[in-house]
């Protein structure tokens, strides 16, 4: 069945300062360059490219353990500001990474958006890691993997940026293999739905993809969607810079997208840690603009060949 069109801005965040490794700010570039705005222009959908943000100047400091922490929210409040914008418009907003940091922001904006329309959010995380770390936990102080303690709702982040809050109980991580014993401890004590690797081997990606969507369905609520190229399996995806081996494989990352397009519930959409320093002849942007496509109605049997 084919899906309705849709209309989708892409907004470009350039951020690197959010991981310790250098690579993710050429992030927005490949993506445009592996051809995302005509993949989605060729499934019937109305694209329109807004460029990448300009961070605010601020002036910021967290107590505990924080890198970078004024350019990271710099970049927060400027997409949030222009996720805002587009989801107001009634476009889905796809952001274009940048360091996984860039959630501050984008999820910030999802959250305002749903309480505007009175809908609730979940998100799926699909990462290798949980990022629910906070500034005084963290032991590296790289933001990137703090924006999920951020939105929900974890202290140690004042006057980074304010929005709503989401439930950790909405906040699907799917993929994970790799978490802070700090981490597993607030994940747990909160409440949130982890979906480790093991959980994926036992019950299959699709089985536990039905069950996170249904509980959207039944809150008929909207999606953030978060991919993490750590998500997938380092041999197909090697452009990322915390290699994680025992990822998704090429058609559980697909089947998950494909699931989630199929709901017509997803308002917006990060693609993060793309670092194409470190890719293969574009191997990894190329794979996140395909499974970008699944998640807005791209069929199995509608893939291009790719070259030898």
């Amino acid at each position: 069945m084919q899906r309705p069109s849709q209309s989708i801005t892409l907004i470009g965040a350039p951020l690197e300062e959010g991981a310790s490794r250098p690579g993710c700010s050429m992030g927005p570039k490949a993506l445009r360059v592996a051809g995302i705005a005509e993949a989605l222009t060729a499934l019937g959908h109305s694209v329109s490219d807004a460029g990448d943000v300009v961070p605010h100047e601020v002036e910021i400091g967290f107590p505990g353990n924080a890198r970078n922490p004024e350019i990271v929210t710099g970049f927060a409040r400027a997409l949030d500001a222009a996720g805002r914008q587009a989801l107001e418009e009634g476009r889905t907003a796809v952001f274009l990474g940048g360091d996984h940091a860039i959630a501050f922001g984008t999820v910030a904006a999802a959250l305002a958006n749903a309480a505007a329309l009175g809908r609730k959010l979940h998100v799926i995380w699909l990462d290798a890691h949980s990022d629910f770390n906070t500034p005084a936990t963290s032991t590296s102080g790289n933001m990137h993997g703090m924006p999920a303690a951020f939105f929900c709702g974890e202290p140690g982040f004042e006057g980074l940026l304010e929005c709503p809050k989401l439930p950790p109980a909405n906040f699907h991580l799917v993929g994970a293999r790799s978490i802070d014993p700090a981490e597993v401890e607030l994940l747990d004590a909160r409440g949130a739905d982890v979906n480790d690797m093991a959980v994926i081997d036992e019950h299959g990606i699709g089985a536990v993809m039905r069950r996170i969507l249904a509980e959207a369905e039944r809150d008929d609520a909207l999606l953030h969607v978060s991919l993490d190229v750590d998500f997938i399996e380092p041999d197909i995806a090697p452009g990322v810079g915390t290699i994680v081996p025992g990822g998704a494989t090429f058609r559980e990352a697909h089947l998950a997208m494909e699931m989630i397009g199929r709901t017509g519930r997803m308002a917006s959409l990060d693609l993060v840690e793309l670092n194409p320093f470190l890719d293969d002849r574009g191997k990894s942007a190329r794979l996140m603009v395909e499974l970008t496509a699944s998640a807005f109605g791209r069929r199995i049997f509608d893939r291009p060949t790719q070259p030898a």
